[in-house]
């Protein structure tokens, strides 16, 4: 990279017009479009009062992820980081001493050893709930795949990494509140020059789901830090947390970290697994590969520890999901000092705009990048491309946790349900993505289960 004095331009500039109408027309797709018409230059949005800078060159977005990190902190100034702050305040969600001390103390929970030593749990509690599907199976009658597949996770992860301090029914009740929160913060996403002092539409909902999540949170996190729990998971490992001083974390910061964990841990499989069954009903070569993977691998038993490294293509079918819908689209920064990026100045104070699901589906990085196509996975393949190309879960030092656990869980809950069922979508066609604070289908998907006959 350049050096700030050898900055030979500026950043083109998408002009006012062309940006709102695009915006408001499908501002997905908007956002692709500027990235691609301007090469994987870095360009500017003029939306204005608001001009952000979209990084979306994969060796761009590694210059600001992570070769100049410490350049583009997650700003509770930047206004695309405003909104979310006012969730999850501050903690691993922040930056510097706080951020630092939140990392050490979660990061021992998600290693790859101490997830892997979870794996039975998990298998057996996803197994237990995938049986419960039989009974609508039997009747016909069809089911909300996001509803259940929200039930599957949350009973799972309230297991293994909440140790049941949270019931299954007061995760469904916060997994309620942050699909509110997630809608419900857009107008603030979409015009973030408003100050907070200033009401907008989605203020009201926001504020009730903040405080319904709370409801359920805070007690338990004062309870654990009140009995001094020595627990390994979360909640009992957060009432021990301890800042950069040594001294124990104050309640406000146990609870923001809480619910961080608790997205984090949840939020994408269900979210990310959505998208796969009325995937598979648009690709019957890809659904019939999968089955054909799980019946050799898993046969008629339950799918346990020793099936997942054998489910490659499973694997492969999860990466071309998340290419194609990263549950964390909107990765906002912000340039604390005056910098370059491959020739381009950007100043301090710049609000910075990357987003996965823009690299990921542009043609400058991949080959049809509108189609569903898990070979793109498949070394030697998947080798020949950049680290930044495909980033679902960030990079640098601010890395989701949850990306190993993500995996794991992930395969299990496939192939538990590929193993039993056959299915068929009341509406047999791909919702469209919407925009919100996680990428979600705009439509609820609809199926029914059909026992399976070998």
């Amino acid at each position: 990279m350049s050096t700030v004095q050898e900055a030979s331009r500026k950043a083109a500039a998408v002009p006012l017009y062309r940006a709102v109408r695009e915006l408001a027309r499908n501002p997905l797709d908007a956002l692709v479009g500027f990235a691609e018409a301007a090469g994987g230059d870095v360009v500017r949005v003029n939306l204005g009062a608001f001009r952000p800078y979209l990084v979306s060159h994969p060796a761009h977005v590694q210059h600001v992820l992570r070769d100049n990190a410490g350049n583009y902190p997650r700003d509770g100034k930047g206004m695309l980081w405003r909104p979310v702050k006012r969730l999850f305040g501050e903690g691993i969600l922040a930056e510097g001493q706080v951020w630092a001390a939140s990392r050490n103390t979660l990061q021992p929970l998600f290693t790859a050893k101490r997830v892997d030593a979870l794996v039975d749990g998990l298998a057996a509690s996803i197994e237990a709930s995938v049986e419960r599907l039989d009974e609508p199976a039997r009747q016909g009658r069809a089911i909300d795949l996001g509803a259940e597949l929200s039930q599957i996770v949350c009973a799972a992860i309230m297991r293994v990494l909440f140790a049941d301090k949270v019931s299954v029914a007061e995760a469904l009740r916060i997994v309620s509140a942050q699909n509110t929160i997630a809608t419900a913060i857009v107008y603030r996403l979409i015009a973030p020059f408003v100050p907070n002092a200033i009401p907008m539409p989605g203020d009201r909902p926001f504020q009730a789901a903040v405080q319904q999540i709370d409801d359920v949170l805070l007690p338990i996190v004062r309870a654990a830090r009140e009995r001094g729990d020595d627990g390994s998971d979360i909640i009992a490992t957060l009432s021990r947390a301890v800042d950069a001083a040594g001294r124990p974390i104050d309640e406000r910061q146990a609870r923001n970290d809480t619910v961080a964990m608790f997205a984090t841990t949840t939020e994408t499989t269900f979210g990310v697994l959505t998208w796969l069954w009325p995937i598979l009903r648009a690709h019957p070569e890809v659904a019939d590969r999968l089955y054909a993977e799980v019946d050799r691998v898993v046969g008629d038993g339950p799918v346990r520890r020793e099936h997942l490294a054998e489910l490659t293509y499973l694997r492969m079918v999860l990466e071309e999901l998340l290419r194609l819908y990263p549950v964390g689209w909107l990765i906002p920064r912000v340039a604390a000092e005056a910098d370059v990026i491959d020739g381009t100045l950007i100043p301090a104070g710049a609000d910075i705009l990357i987003s996965p699901y823009i690299t990921q589906r542009m043609s400058a990085f991949w080959d049809r990048p509108q189609e569903f196509d898990p070979e793109r996975f498949a070394s030697p393949r998947a080798e020949r491309r950049h680290r930044y190309a495909h980033y679902p879960f960030g990079g640098g030092p601010h890395q989701c946790l949850g990306q190993y656990l993500f995996y794991l869980e992930s395969q299990l809950i496939v192939a538990a349900m590929l193993r039993r069922f056959r299915f068929e979508l009341t509406h047999p066609v791909i919702p469209e993505p919407q925009v919100a604070a996680s990428l979600r289908p705009k439509t609820p998907v609809e199926l029914t289960l059909l026992p399976r006959t070998r």
